[in-house]
């Protein structure tokens, strides 16, 4: 079944969710590009195939649009580190498995990942510290359990620094891929793999470094 507006395209009648995801798609893609700032409705409309009217009515404005879209892109990062996650597998393994799941969202989703890391910062307030938190949080939590599975104890302090640090490089690394298409996420993970895990081994030793002179 086909509807329109006056003036506007025609398009097909889809359920709300599916219409909903098709225009957050498109929005991500001309954020991305664009930035919150320099980015039109009439672009995003014109990206997704339907007219404006239609997008103020099922998203709202362009400040909740580009909310949504921030929403959907860091729920969806956060999402692709804890499925591969489970507590029960070697340190190595978690750490590993989490590393391939968020290079491989940054791989699958470089748009989204602009949005996420360079265009949230200028656009509408958005508590983008709270879903780096709660990533920092989940990688903590996988130390810990690594920590623990060796009998040792680690202070929480020390997870916490460890989680931001690992947090902080794989950010700068994903920047890198989402300008470089032809790079292998994987390979981006490996990288970060065998820097990262040498620090997290001490860890698990229940170790920090200490100078020679000290």
């Amino acid at each position: 079944m086909l509807a329109s507006v006056p003036g506007g395209p025609t398009f097909k009648r889809l359920p709300r969710a599916v219409r909903e995801q098709q225009m957050l798609d498109a929005a991500v893609r001309v954020f991305s590009r664009r930035g919150f700032h320099d980015a039109s409705m009439d672009e995003i409309a014109e990206e997704a195939g339907i007219s404006k009217p239609m997008v103020y009515a099922y998203l709202g404005s362009k400040d909740d649009l580009f909310r949504a879209c921030v929403h959907r892109e860091g729920t969806r990062l956060l999402e692709s580190i804890v499925a591969v996650v489970a507590d029960d597998l070697p340190a190595d393994e978690q750490l590993w498995r989490g590393l391939r799941g968020f290079f491989g969202f940054v791989g699958a989703h470089r748009d989204g990942w602009a949005v996420l890391y360079r265009q949230a910062r200028s656009g509408p307030s958005y508590d983008l510290a709270a879903l780096r938190t709660r990533i920092v949080e989940v990688v903590a939590g996988m130390l810990k359990r690594a920590v623990e599975s060796q009998g040792r104890t680690a202070r929480d302090e020390d997870l916490t620094a460890s989680a931001y640090a690992l947090v902080g490089a794989a950010e700068s690394i994903a920047d890198w891929l989402a300008d470089h298409p032809e790079a292998d996420p994987d390979h981006s993970a490996a990288r970060l793999m065998n820097f990262s895990w040498l620090g997290a081994r001490q860890l698990l030793r229940g170790e920090l470094w200490q100078p020679s002179s000290a």
